[in-house]
């Protein structure tokens, strides 16, 4: 595992984190330029919650056209029953990246790979290679570092003069370091990983800037997975090199690896972020998260179901004819699953129970391209929240809830900023 001195370690974090920041906070072209603005309703929110437009589109019909200026039809699904149809039909439907590249001009765009790009029996392979470094008993050895990682967050924090931006300090540093241990990328080289890790979500750099920034990130894991075949560590990377060797190539390995780190760092990051908003306002929750061991699994679920960060799946493509909830939807045509709508669908899912019992939803997607890494992501998040509440249980923000600034028209809902007193 990656070993630093404690102070070197705080002082590269901050680092780090702070010009991660500021390159997501530079804004690129303005997409409403380009998208008519009820293709980004889906996207968009009021605060935690999706705009009322997006639960009349599900009341009008759980499967409605968007006006895309593209050569095919594409179909918004916002029916909690009809995403589960599409995203666990395998026949069906395509999540092969050439669809997507081709429909938005940029044909000669590097296909990414990995597992979220793939159809079977390449997607069954990979996955095959990848689902044993996610079992419970390998991911068991990352709960100690993940605990000290969460209290050295937590440390600067307090040493902290004044207000804290709890994004910049907690956040973000969190699943960063977390899948650096994952995957065997040594901490030196955190700016970089980072600086990949974000620019392909927020739509407002335009569709071309978000594949560009997918070739960024198959080069620079191209350059860990050449370092990782001339010296395998005992992260994912090397282990699939020393088990697997030669027949697994670069390019699949870089693909996987942009898997891992677009699925588990900044999902993670939005969701620690979110959710302590969340728990900043019901009290109540935020007691309970504090005081009782057996409520903290419970109320992660509920708040992975009612944040349900990542938006949208990745779009899938028609193989043939098909009918989804009464829509005809012809071979070819874009299909794009509101997640949150689906996890949004019904009247008492729309507002946060922190005394619900635990629900099935649709946070980390569902079928085959389910994210291979979600219970990695509930270890972060049932260490982080009772740890953070614990260590500041006044724990309240700094600026009025209405000055917060929430990335728009991301397929990744998220907080630029979350200023807090911490006592």
């Amino acid at each position: 595992m990656v070993a630093l001195v404690p102070n070197l370690r705080a002082r590269l974090a901050t680092w780090f984190v702070r010009r991660q920041l500021a390159r997501m906070n530079k804004k690129g072209l303005d997409l409403g330029s380009l998208l008519p603005d009820h293709a980004l309703m889906p996207l968009r929110r009021s605060g935690l919650d999706p705009l009322p437009a997006l639960a009349e589109t599900r009341a009008l019909s759980p499967v409605s056209r968007l006006d895309l200026p593209l050569k095919i039809d594409v179909w918004l699904v916002t029916g909690r029953d009809e995403v589960r149809s599409v995203l666990g039909s395998v026949d069906t439907y395509s999540s092969d990246f050439n669809h997507l590249a081709a429909q938005v001009g940029m044909v000669e765009s590097e296909n990414p790979g990995g597992l979220g790009f793939s159809d079977p029996p390449v997607h069954t392979r990979l996955r095959k290679l990848l689902t044993p470094e996610f079992t419970m008993r390998r991911l068991a050895r990352l709960t100690p570092r993940i605990e000290e990682i969460v209290g050295e967050c937590l440390d600067r924090m307090a040493a902290a003069p004044g207000p804290v931006d709890l994004v910049e300090e907690f956040a973000l540093p969190i699943p960063s370091l977390v899948i650096c241990e994952l995957l065997g990328v040594p901490y030196a080289e955190r700016e970089a990983f980072q600086e990949v890790a974000t620019a392909r979500f927020d739509l407002l750099g335009g569709a071309s800037a978000s594949l560009g920034a997918i070739s960024d990130s198959l080069v620079f894991l191209r350059e860990q997975v050449k370092k990782q075949r001339d010296a395998p560590t005992d992260g994912l990377l090397g282990m699939i090199v020393r088990e697997h060797g030669d027949r697994v190539d670069d390019e699949e390995l870089a693909g996987l690896a942009d898997g891992v780190l677009t699925g588990g760092f900044e999902t993670t990051a939005s969701m620690l972020a979110l959710g302590t908003l969340a728990l900043v306002e019901d009290r109540e929750a935020a007691r309970l998260v504090r005081e009782d061991d057996a409520a903290a699994g419970p109320i992660v679920e509920e708040l992975l179901r009612y944040l349900t960060v990542v938006q949208v799946a990745f779009p899938r493509f028609a193989t043939r004819d098909v009918e989804i909830g009464g829509v005809a939807v012809k071979e070819g045509d874009a299909v794009i699953c509101s997640l949150l709508s689906a996890d949004r669908d019904g009247e008492l899912l729309e507002s946060f129970d922190p005394h619900r019992a635990p629900t099935s939803h649709y946070a980390f997607g569902h079928g085959i391209h389910r994210c291979i890494g979600a219970e990695l992501a509930r270890m972060e998040l049932r260490a982080a929240y009772p740890a953070l509440f614990r260590r500041f249980p006044d724990l309240r923000l700094a600026v009025p809830v209405e000055e917060l600034e929430f990335r728009d028209a991301s397929i990744v809902y998220g907080l630029e900023k979350l200023p807090v007193h911490v006592r």
